[in-house]
C-alpha cells in the first residue's frame, strides 16, 4: 500500500511539474533604428515557451508599412506583419517580459492575423503603426495603454511610458 501511495505521489508530482513548466513568455522590444542599418525605430513582441498541450512557441511579430517612402507621411499605406530575424532580436531594447496564459496567446495570435489580413491600406503612421499594434497586444496582456501624440514615432520612449503607467513591469525605463 505504501508503495502504491508513493508511486501515486510521484506521478502526481511529475504531472504537476509538467503543467507548471508549460508557459509562454512575451517580451516587448524596441529597436532604436539606424540610417546605416537601413532600419527605422520600431517596436514588436517576441513569444517563447511551451503551451499547455506541449506545443513549442518561438515567434515574433511587428507591424509596419509594406514599403518605406514618402507615401507613409501622406496617409494610409499597404501594411505588413513582420517577423524579425535573429540578428535583429539580439540588437533590441528588451523593455519587459510577461508570462502569457494559453488564452492570451490565442488572443494575441488572432489579433496578429486580423491585422495581417486587414483589407486595403491599413498602416497609418499616426493612427495604426507598430506602436498601436504592440499596444493592442499589451491590452490583451492586461496593461494600461496610452498613445501620447508626442510618442507615436518614438517606440523606445513609448514603451518606457508604458512601463511608467504599469509600475509592476519593472524597475526603470531604458535610456
Amino acid at each position: 500500500m505504501v508503495r502504491i501511495l508513493r508511486s501515486a505521489l510521484l506521478l502526481l508530482a511529475f504531472a504537476w511539474s509538467s503543467m507548471a513548466a508549460a508557459a509562454v513568455d512575451i517580451t516587448f522590444h524596441s529597436f532604436n533604428g539606424s540610417i546605416l542599418a537601413g532600419r527605422y525605430p520600431h517596436t514588436f513582441v517576441s513569444m517563447e515557451g511551451t503551451l499547455e498541450d506541449g506545443t513549442p512557441v518561438k515567434q515574433n511579430f511587428g507591424f509596419s508599412a509594406k514599403s518605406a517612402g514618402p507615401a507613409v507621411l501622406a496617409g494610409p499605406v499597404k501594411h505588413i506583419v513582420m517577423t524579425e530575424k535573429e540578428k535583429w532580436l539580439t540588437r533590441t531594447n528588451r523593455h519587459f517580459t510577461l508570462a502569457m496564459t494559453d488564452a492570451q496567446y490565442r488572443e494575441v495570435r488572432a489579433m496578429v492575423e486580423a491585422w495581417r489580413n486587414a483589407p486595403g491600406k491599413y498602416y497609418d503612421l499616426d493612427t495604426r503603426n507598430c506602436i498601436h499594434f504592440v499596444g493592442e497586444i499589451g491590452r490583451i496582456m492586461g496593461l494600461e495603454i496610452e498613445y501620447p501624440r508626442k510618442l507615436l514615432r518614438k517606440p523606445k520612449s513609448w514603451l518606457n511610458h508604458i512601463m511608467m503607467l504599469n509600475p509592476a513591469l519593472g524597475p526603470s525605463p531604458i535610456d
